[in-house]
């Protein structure tokens, strides 16, 4: 699917920043580990820009450092001080980001091989990653860890609605529409604290819970959820009604925290950083005109900002773009 760049200075600045000449995405707000998440979100942003140089050494080094495990799924985490990965475990969110990516740069540059590597991630993911249960079919967050006592840990923010779209475009399959249904049906049983919202972190038992083993927050995973309704216009006024009523909360104070913590409603004593504005802004934009009013409002990239804010901020691009386009 086509959409306009961001400008050559932003995307410039972006890959000078967090981008190093081998193709690593440098998360630089953790210790400048990389991880697969990073990895495909470079990947989706070159081929947004149209970079084909930048998309094959990132996939180049992605392949030779992160995919060594005996499937074609990522090790989720390596880290710069040994030269190595830190986990074997994958991040399903980051599977999706390399697969989405690579269909997309298939289809753009009419590249066989991309979308074949992009069909064995995407085949590696159902048969590995999910789970039927009494709230529908299940996305695990990763292979290991995250299924105890038939109880499953899952993060709703690795529901990536529009790449699940996509992916059943390159991969045909029930599952993705079954994960489409689930993932909404969550967002609907799963809402907590004051301002009814999803945890980052949800433990399925009875019933939807906070899970236990992480902070009991509505923070920087959960944040990218209402990204994902807006990207596949499943933005609906109920999806959206919990975020906009925290943000909204916050309209007259001098800053909009970037967290709640869904057990006492206290919230983070620090205004969101840009990516969290850019989604906060996008998420109260009217579905006419949306792309280019998003790109006039959203805060720009700056030197100062980390890896996360800044890949929120092209990603919101994208999405103000193509959500008029699906």
């Amino acid at each position: 699917m086509s959409s306009a760049p961001v400008s050559d200075a932003e995307w410039g600045l972006y890959k000078q920043l967090y981008i190093s000449a081998e193709g690593r995405v440098i998360d630089t707000g953790n210790v400048d580990v990389s991880h697969s998440e990073g990895q495909g979100i470079g990947l989706l942003l070159s081929v947004h820009n149209q970079d084909r140089a930048v998309f094959d050494r990132i996939w180049q080094w992605t392949r030779t450092n992160l995919q060594t495990r005996k499937d074609k799924l990522f090790s989720w985490k390596w880290v710069p001080s040994g030269g190595s990965t830190a986990d074997p475990n994958n991040a399903t969110d980051g599977d999706l980001f390399i697969a989405w990516a690579l269909y997309r740069a298939g289809r753009q540059w009419n590249e066989a091989s991309y979308l074949e590597a992009a069909r064995e991630i995407s085949r590696e993911v159902r048969a590995k990653l999910l789970r039927p249960s009494p709230y529908g079919l299940l996305l695990l967050p990763g292979e290991q860890g995250f299924v105890k006592d038939d109880q499953i840990t899952v993060n709703l923010s690795y529901w990536m609605f529009p790449a699940l779209q996509d992916l059943n475009q390159l991969d045909p399959a029930p599952e993705w529409g079954q994960l489409i249904e689930s993932g909404l049906k969550l967002l609907q049983t799963g809402r907590f604290g004051r301002w009814q919202l999803p945890a980052d972190w949800l433990r399925l038992a009875d019933k939807p819970e906070i899970a236990t083993d992480f902070k009991p927050r509505f923070g920087y995973d959960a944040i990218r959820i209402p990204l994902y309704l807006i990207w596949a216009k499943l933005d609906t006024p109920d999806n959206l009604k919990p975020f906009r009523d925290f943000w909204g909360y916050f309209k007259s104070a001098s800053f909009v925290p970037a967290w709640s913590n869904l057990t006492d409603d206290s919230v983070d004593s620090y205004n969101a950083f840009p990516g969290i504005q850019a989604i906060i802004s996008l998420s109260n934009l009217p579905g006419s005109g949306r792309a280019e009013n998003h790109q006039r409002l959203r805060p720009k990239l700056s030197p100062d900002q980390a890896y996360y804010s800044a890949s929120l901020l092209f990603l919101t691009t994208m999405a103000a773009q193509e959500s008029g386009m699906r």
